[in-house]
């Protein structure tokens, strides 16, 4: 089966690409990664206006969705270009905040979070929240249901030195005892399997120019048989995720964006160790822009869910349809 993108989600993919490539996201990451926020925010807000983060936010609340498909293919370009922030984690706040079955917390958040005014971390069972030194809306799944967290602990190190890991602070205002984490679950993999797409992609793009230009003998290291099929293997294994990842925002199944995670997640890590391979050392120094990628293939490799907790979920949803 083939997945095409309609004319308009193939501007919508061109637009954030022109957006983002003059933005020079890698000067951006760098400051995101010191704990400079600045230029990181300012790209975020014009994220913002091109409606990504309103597509997974309903109409009611001013956003234009739920629209997975067209925040999968927005959150390809945002992995394309490494852009830092709690991307994930705000578009499961708000699917989580949407799905309460009270309104008024959806009514009161919601609507920052599609204009970019806010954005989100979301902590599940304890676990450390994603930038929460950065996020304005910090959420947090405690024992008696979801807490609207008062502040966050000291920032703690992490695989991708852009994503800013940080504890938050116990009590705050209880907005839901039961909240749908199985909905928010579901969106926060979407979107990670998305971004990973994105991610692959480019490491597979940077890789293919690197070894068109180093030559070795005399020749272009890109002209040997071996380097050829190491790329190859790489370009089928996303090319292969991008049918699973789209046919999975159709559904919205939790088996299908399972499938869907790991797959494009398996395909980004296995492509960034390709990267890595073919450009030799330098592509172990933290000032090349390759680590930037490679960093975070590596950390959204498990983000939302490891591969065994993917590959349960797929076989659990296959058993149920039987």
């Amino acid at each position: 089966m083939r997945f095409l993108l309609d004319p308009q989600q193939r501007a919508f993919a061109d637009s954030l690409d022109a957006m983002l490539t003059a933005a020079d996201t890698p000067s951006v990451v760098r400051d995101w990664s010191r704990g400079d926020h600045g230029a990181g925010r300012a790209l975020w807000s014009r994220i913002a206006k091109v409606g990504v983060f309103a597509l997974a936010v309903p109409e009611a609340y001013e956003g234009m969705g739920p629209r997975p498909v067209e925040l999968a293919v927005g959150f390809v370009e945002l992995g394309r270009h490494a852009v830092p922030g709690p991307l994930v984690e705000t578009v499961a706040a708000a699917a989580l905040l949407a799905g309460l079955a009270d309104p008024l917390p959806a009514g009161r958040l919601l609507p920052s979070l599609a204009s970019g005014e806010a954005s989100a971390t979301l902590a599940l069972d304890g676990a450390y929240a994603l930038d929460g030194d950065a996020a304005t809306i910090r959420l947090a799944l405690a024992a008696d249901g979801l807490r609207l967290a008062p502040g966050h602990g000291p920032v703690r190190a992490s695989l991708d030195p852009a994503r800013r890991l940080t504890p938050l602070a116990p009590g705050g205002e209880l907005l839901s005892t039961a909240p749908p984490v199985a909905r928010a679950l579901v969106w926060a993999r979407l979107a990670t399997a998305a971004q990973a797409l994105g991610v692959g992609l480019a490491l597979l793009d940077r890789t293919v120019a690197y070894v068109r230009q180093r030559t070795q003998f005399g020749v272009p290291v890109g002209s040997f048989q071996a380097v050829k099929h190491r790329l190859a293997d790489a370009k089928i294994a996303l090319e292969f995720a991008r049918p699973l990842l789209f046919g999975a925002a159709l559904t919205m199944a939790p088996a299908d964006v399972a499938a869907a995670k790991v797959t494009a997640c398996e395909a980004a890590y296995a492509t960034a160790r390709t990267a890595l391979q073919l450009h030799g050392a330098i592509g172990y120094t933290a000032e090349y822009d390759l680590s930037l990628w490679l960093a975070k293939a590596r950390a959204l490799r498990t983000a939302w869910g490891t591969p065994a907790e993917c590959r349960a979920e797929v076989l659990s949803g296959g058993v149920r349809r039987r």
